[in-house]
């Protein structure tokens, strides 16, 4: 086996991880299916996370670093606000599409913590980290345009984080695409509605 630096081995078994728990679910998934699933030996993996509480954090931020780099891309002035303010949703929409297993996986990871005594926090960490990157957002969107928010802006992060989080967890339980892209069009016209280009 290839020696290589510990950053780049932790991703390669946070990739293995995500891959065998999409698959196979949370709880079916053991350290020792990880390693398998990234070609290492047990003690590597033991080598690069200390604790599964580590393992998960990594997954859930890698998941989440993965969908908000699309969105930060998509996010750049267009024609209009509401323009600009519907490409950042249809691009998070696009990654719900394109990796439906991923996504479901957060839910159950969330669901995991909130069960398992001593891993709460890092439910909590996920949910504020979703409303810290919408604020982020926003900040990095008014750097481009001039406009003034109608809410504060907390208060916009943490409904934009529940909007996309329904409409998410609803189409992985029903799979209408339809009426998803039909929602994330009216949660658009709503956000667009709290934002007032200056």
């Amino acid at each position: 086996m290839a020696r290589m630096p510990l950053a780049e081995r932790r991703r390669q078994l946070t990739a293995a991880a995500i891959r065998a728990m999409t698959r196979d679910g949370v709880s079916r998934t053991t350290t020792r299916s990880i390693a398998a699933e990234a070609g290492v030996s047990l003690s590597v993996f033991h080598y690069c996370f200390d604790s599964k509480q580590a393992l998960l954090e990594a997954v859930l931020t890698t998941i989440s670093d993965d969908y908000i780099t699309v969105v930060r891309e998509a996010i750049r002035p267009r024609a209009t606000l509401h323009e600009t303010v519907r490409a950042g949703f249809r691009a998070y929409w696009d990654h719900v599409a394109a990796h439906p297993g991923e996504h479901m996986l957060t839910y159950e990871l969330t669901q995991y913590a909130l069960r398992e005594p001593g891993f709460e926090h890092l439910a909590r960490r996920q949910y504020a980290l979703y409303c810290d990157t919408y604020a982020q957002l926003l900040e990095e969107l008014g750097q481009r345009i001039d406009f003034e928010l109608l809410v504060p802006v907390p208060m916009l992060a943490r409904y934009l984080a529940a909007m996309t989080d329904g409409v998410t967890l609803n189409f992985l339980v029903l799979g209408d695409a339809a009426a998803a892209a039909d929602i994330l069009d009216m949660i658009t016209d709503h956000v667009a509605g709290l934002i007032r280009e200056r």
